[in-house]
């Protein structure tokens, strides 16, 4: 009986914890990057954009870095301020729903 109560008990207290759910965010940043060095310098220097980072691709003809983050761990600002710190000025890319 005692077995059971604990194993009730255990269950339940699991079953209390909410789910920490990952959000991903997919932002993509319009640069001043303009060669295959400056896309390389930014790939091999991800953990400067900061925590969470799921995904990085880069587009130097469009001049634009995608990067895929957990928005519990990061934010857009703070991925500025990690690419800032690589010399590549950044900002959030406005479509439609942004303006």
């Amino acid at each position: 009986m005692i077995c059971l109560a604990l194993i009730l008990g255990a269950g339940m207290v699991q079953a209390a914890k909410p789910a920490v759910q990952k959000q991903l965010v997919t932002t993509v940043f319009v640069t001043d990057i303009h060669c295959d060095h400056c896309a390389n310098k930014i790939l091999s220097n991800v953990p400067s954009l900061g925590k969470g980072v799921k995904d990085v691709t880069i587009d130097v003809a469009a001049k634009e870095v995608t990067v895929t983050y957990d928005a519990a761990k990061n934010s857009d600002e703070n991925i500025i301020r990690g690419l800032a710190t690589l010399k590549v000025k950044a900002e959030p890319k406005k479509t439609d729903a942004r303006k």
